[in-house]
C-alpha cells in the first residue's frame, strides 16, 4: 500500500521549479536518522507534497513521488561537502537517500497558516511544536484534505 511523505526544502537551496526542471532529484543531504529512517520506509511511487520552508509564508506547493526507494547518499562520501560524514563509508553507508520526481504543481499553495486553521490536521507533525525534520509521514485522511485545500484559493 502506499504512503504519503512531506519533503521540505527552502526554495533558495532547491526549489520545486527546480525540480519541474530537472524532473528528478536526489533527495539527499539529511542528516536526522528519523528522517532516514523514513526514507528507508519509503516505496517507489509514493506521492509526495514538496513543501517550500524558511521563507515568509512556507506552504506545499506541489506533488512529487518517490522514483527510487533509499540507497547510501553519496554526499555523506564527498571530502570537504557541506554533508561529508566521515563516520560513512562505501562498505557502511551511514545516511540514505531516495529519488524525487517531479509530477505537477497544486492548483493553489498550501500555507502553513492554512493548514494550522484546520482541526483536521492537528495531529500532523508538520504542525507540531518543534518539528523541524525535511522528510515527514502524512496520513491518508491527511493528505485528502490538503488536496482538497488545494483546490481554492487561500
Amino acid at each position: 500500500m502506499s504512503r504519503h511523505w512531506l519533503f521540505k526544502s527552502e526554495p533558495d537551496a532547491y526549489s520545486f521549479e527546480q525540480l519541474r526542471i530537472d524532473g528528478t532529484t536526489p533527495w539527499s543531504g539529511v542528516r536526522n536518522y528519523q528522517a532516514r529512517n523514513f526514507m528507508m520506509e519509503m516505496k517507489a511511487g509514493d506521492l509526495g507534497l514538496f513543501y517550500h520552508s524558511s521563507i515568509p509564508e512556507p506552504a506545499a506547493v506541489g506533488i512529487v513521488k518517490v522514483a527510487r526507494t533509499a540507497y547510501p547518499d553519496f554526499t555523506a562520501l564527498e571530502r570537504g561537502g557541506e554533508y561529508y560524514d566521515p563516520r560513512s563509508t562505501d562498505a557502511k553507508p551511514i545516511w540514505m537517500m531516495v529519488d524525487v520526481a517531479y509530477v505537477e504543481p497544486l492548483a493553489h499553495p498550501v500555507t502553513l497558516a492554512r493548514m494550522r486553521e484546520d482541526r483536521r490536521l492537528a495531529a500532523m507533525p508538520l504542525l507540531q511544536r518543534g518539528q523541524r525534520l525535511s522528510v515527514q509521514p502524512i496520513e491518508a485522511h491527511e493528505w485528502k484534505i490538503i488536496l482538497a485545500l488545494a483546490k481554492k484559493p487561500g
